[in-house]
């Protein structure tokens, strides 16, 4: 019998290729035997080939909604909670959720994007989300976010071509894992995902950014994708709709994508807007938020069809759960989109897709983990209780 069979199942979720060797090298694993092992895992989907064994969340519901490209599908995997207080009174689990989403390009090819939580639940109480009512439970290991991609990729059997954190959690408040999960999912011999099919998209962390502007500058990673939730024109309103407003205003926000923008080789960065009727799409928030938008506009001095430093994507509210704000018309859309581009403004409007199965942008969040608010917001790397008890 091989040394590799003999030796106890080493797990590579999670892991680059690289940090796997290193890890089967210390049980006597050669770098071959580790490669052989961790392709089976991430290129023919198997969950077991030694030295290389997984054990997957379970799936335990499934929703899919017919759109006009396709169907999205949005999974909940269960996932063993660690935290022993919470196994005393009965809850030994934690849920995230996922959502595959078809989308038709300007070419006419059909791919997948599958957006992916990065925590379960969220400390930063943003009013529209629905995540955020549930507050933030824990943040998820580098493992517990690419398995995830094997779900999709896997179970449901649906070639990914980009991911989003745009789900569950505020990715800058898990920021270590996040990176460590995309170096996984952008491996060659893994996943392989092109480093410019990744988006990471924040509320607006300011600390979280600057070392998303150093992580960029590193062999690899300069065609990272970044999107910034505005979803207001001013700071009264972003304050009401996201207390981060009141630690990094839309200045600092503003400042800090400017310095962004200068780094060598950055893709466009995305400006999310999720359109509230009667609070953020009045004309003059769209007038507001175009003077906001100006220093991302056209660039005389830049070559043709390399103008735009920014696009503006506006994203129709999806109501929550007990929702005070209904979702906007069609009629509110065009006027407010077409406002701005009378501004010259770059904006796209994004199609809503899940509505129904509560999948759709700002709706993702398990009614069973909803009550269960443990950690509070942070802004400083802790969380209040946690400076509370000191």
């Amino acid at each position: 019998m091989a040394i590799a069979d003999q030796i106890n199942p080493i797990s590579p979720m999670g892991l680059t290729l690289d940090a796997y060797q290193a890890l089967c090298a210390r049980e006597g694993v050669g770098p071959g035997r580790a490669k052989t092992a961790y392709q089976a895992i991430y290129r023919d989907g198997k969950t077991a080939s030694p030295p290389a064994k997984i054990t997957l969340p379970t799936i335990v519901t499934r929703h899919e909604e017919a759109v006009n490209e396709g169907t999205t599908i949005k999974f909940v995997q269960r996932l063993p909670n660690p935290d022993h207080r919470l196994a005393n009174r009965g809850i030994d689990f934690d849920d995230i959720e996922s959502v595959i989403i078809p989308m038709i390009g300007r070419s006419g090819r059909k791919t997948h994007t599958l957006c992916v939580s990065s925590q379960v639940g969220c400390a930063l109480g943003c009013t529209f989300c629905e995540t955020a009512q549930m507050g933030l439970i824990r943040s998820l290991s580098a493992a517990e976010i690419v398995a995830q991609w094997w779900a999709a990729r896997f179970i449901e059997n649906i070639k990914i071509d980009n991911i989003v954190f745009m789900g569950m959690g505020e990715p800058m408040d898990n920021l270590d894992q996040v990176l460590k999960a995309i170096a996984c999912l952008t491996d060659r011999n893994g996943p392989a995902l092109p480093m410019s099919g990744i988006t990471i998209s924040t509320v607006g962390r300011v600390d979280g950014l600057e070392r998303i502007k150093e992580q960029v500058q590193k062999p690899g990673w300069k065609r990272l994708g970044l999107a910034l939730s505005l979803n207001a024109s001013n700071d009264e309103v972003r304050s009401r709709l996201m207390p981060i407003n009141k630690k990094w205003n839309m200045q600092a926000l503003q400042t800090m994508l400017l310095e962004l923008r200068q780094v060598r080789g950055w893709r466009k960065i995305m400006i999310e807007y999720v359109l509230i009727p009667g609070v953020n799409s009045e004309d003059t928030h769209a007038d507001e938020l175009a003077e906001w938008m100006s220093p991302f506009l056209k660039d005389p001095t830049r070559k043709k069809g390399k103008g735009h430093g920014g696009l503006l994507n506006v994203i129709p509210y999806n109501p929550r759960r007990d929702s005070p704000w209904d979702a906007p018309s069609d009629e509110l859309i065009d006027r407010f989109v077409n406002r701005l581009m009378r501004h010259g403004v770059f904006v796209n409007c994004r199609r809503t897709k899940g509505r129904d199965s509560m999948a759709a942008c700002g709706q993702l969040g398990t009614a069973e983990i909803r009550k269960r608010k443990l950690i509070s917001l942070t802004t400083q790397g802790r969380t209040d209780q946690e400076a509370n008890a000191q």
